[in-house]
């Protein structure tokens, strides 16, 4: 049995905790929301009440990460109110605020949950060999959070770049449908389902593939106009309209490291 701690049970943390758990793994999981500590608790999942701030963390945090062998870091950077313009970069502060905590617990491995928007627009084939050129205030965040955990030489650190998060309840389409004069029609899609996610988790866990940095992505890009009008038409939705004069990014993320170093298969029904 692994001790596992999950700072951020939300919409992965909370069923990944659950197969891990599955697994005969004991979690501790983390939640920002005193009434969801309850329902952390029912679900077999040891609850902590744990606020990270740029300046600031609960004190819970050592009860939290004690005894733990991994820490899974699922904590979204929430910048779309910040300043761009602003030298304050909160979502670094908060790791940097986290990381004496993890130097004088138990934890040897991170895994941190990143995004592959720390990878520009370019016209490209993206890989894990790609210097990152990240155009969002989310992705700038990201990838100096990554690099805060990756030169840390007290604990081991994994990197996962997931792409465009989907699910049962989520899914980019319920956005865009119905809309009209969409940009860039022949772009590929770059999704991942939520199942793959935890899938591909547990399979870092399991091989113990750490110091690592992991693009995770489905192998499946059709083009965004496509893909997302079949979907509206599959779902009983407004097909969306795209413009064809609105057509410059063709970003394509590879999974081969995915599918190579961990040999893992997506489950592409999904999609």
């Amino acid at each position: 049995m692994t001790k596992i701690s999950i700072l951020g049970c939300g919409w992965l943390g909370f069923p990944l905790a659950i197969k891990l758990i599955e697994k005969g793994n004991s979690i501790n999981g983390s939640t920002t929301s005193e009434n969801k500590l309850a329902i952390l608790k029912d679900a077999g999942i040891n609850p902590f009440l744990v606020a990270l701030e740029s300046e600031s963390i609960s004190e819970s945090i050592n009860a939290f990460l004690s005894e733990s062998e991994i820490l899974i870091i699922d904590i979204p950077p929430k910048l779309r109110t910040i300043d761009p313009n602003s030298e304050k970069k909160v979502f670094v502060e908060k790791i940097k605020n986290l990381i004496p905590f993890i130097e004088k617990s138990s934890v040897t491995k991170v895994l941190f949950v990143s995004s592959t928007s720390v990878y520009g627009d370019e016209n490209e084939l993206i890989n894990e060999e790609t210097i990152p050129n990240p155009e969002t205030e989310s992705g700038k965040q990201l990838l100096l959070a990554e690099n805060i955990l990756l030169e840390n030489k007290k604990f081991q650190t994994t990197i996962l770049r997931f792409g465009g998060l989907i699910g049962e309840d989520r899914h980019p389409v319920k956005h865009l449908a119905g809309k009209e004069n969409l940009e860039n029609p022949d772009a590929p899609v770059n999704l991942i389902h939520l199942n793959d996610c935890i899938s591909i988790i547990e399979e870092i866990i399991n091989q113990s593939k750490w110091n690592e940095v992991f693009n995770a992505v489905a192998p499946f890009h059709p083009t965004r106009e496509e893909y997302y009008t079949q979907k509206a038409i599959k779902m009983n939705l407004p097909e969306p309209k795209f413009s064809s004069e609105k057509s410059n990014i063709k970003k394509l993320i590879s999974s081969e490291k995915i599918e190579t170093v961990l040999k893992y298969k997506f489950e592409l029904s999904n999609y």
